[in-house]
């Protein structure tokens, strides 16, 4: 009897990390965007453990997203490895700050996040076909964009527990002219490292909910492939408009939690304080 409260929170971490998983398929993105405000709004954790936690969980849900569009050729390795050269120092940089900035801070700093993406997204018109060529990766221009843009990924991969694909993906578009798919299926291959290194960071702080995130993170890993195949059957410009319908809706649920009085930082009864251990 003592047992059901927490099966039913590990239950509603796998419905939620389903929901995840089939987003990450269609956009290209850990799941993190709206990892964050669903284990704050549903299994009542603060801002900082949740990023932390998401970051656990987007580790399988990007290597599953990652193998569905590498079948289907639409990953660039050598792409991923430059990001991956950025990400890594951004993660540990994201890390470090979410453990010492203000928990009532977080929430807004994903706000501002979401919305540069949104903006961003907008601002663009996405293509289906454009490849990216090795000789623009080869570019020394071309090769600091990237980095940049793992920088950026990482960095906020670790501070608001995103995979960074929400980064990667507009920027692999924009700046390297990749196709939609293409993009999306680079932006999963590069952030399966990210994510593992902003966790191991983590962890030394205690700041995750492993168990949560795993549960989370394999629950995912049945979306993913559902969410590839739906993201081939829309045009790059309904699946445009979804993802920044999506966007618009991890806002308003974080601004709402944000507004609510102490709602940064309020913990359920199942998410102790972190831990003191690695110091």
């Amino acid at each position: 009897m003592g047992d059901r409260p927490a099966v039913a929170r590990l239950a509603l971490a796998a419905c939620v990390g389903l929901g995840a998983g089939v987003l990450s398929g269609m956009f290209g993105v850990g799941g993190g965007i709206v990892l964050v405000p669903a284990l704050v709004a549903i299994l009542g954790m603060d801002q900082r453990r949740a990023a932390a936690t998401s970051l656990v969980a987007i580790i399988p849900a990007s290597l599953a997203g990652t193998t569905t569009y590498a079948l289907r050729g639409d990953v660039s390795l050598a792409a991923a490895l430059i990001i991956v050269l950025g990400s890594l120092a951004g993660a540990r940089m994201g890390t470090r700050l979410l453990a010492v900035l203000p928990a009532r801070a977080l929430p807004w700093i994903f706000i501002a996040f979401a919305a540069s993406v949104l903006v961003m997204g907008r601002a663009h018109e996405p293509v289906r076909e454009a490849a990216l060529s090795l000789d623009a990766a080869r570019d020394p221009g071309a090769v600091a964009a990237l980095v940049c843009i793992g920088l950026i990924a990482g960095l906020l991969a670790g501070l608001v527990g995103v995979g960074g694909g929400v980064v990667i993906v507009p920027g692999l578009e924009i700046l390297a002219g990749a196709g939609d798919l293409l993009a999306r299926g680079t932006s999963l291959a590069a952030m399966a490292p990210t994510a593992i290194a902003g966790t191991v960071s983590n962890l030394r702080r205690g700041l995750p909910d492993a168990r949560i995130g795993m549960v989370v993170g394999l629950a995912s890993v049945i979306g993913s492939p559902l969410g590839a195949v739906i993201a081939r059957a829309l045009s790059p410009r309904a699946a445009s408009w979804l993802f920044s319908a999506f966007i618009v809706v991890a806002i308003a649920s974080v601004l709402r939690r944000a507004r609510r009085p102490g709602g940064a930082a309020v913990s359920g009864p199942a998410d102790p304080p972190p831990r003191e251990s690695g110091r």
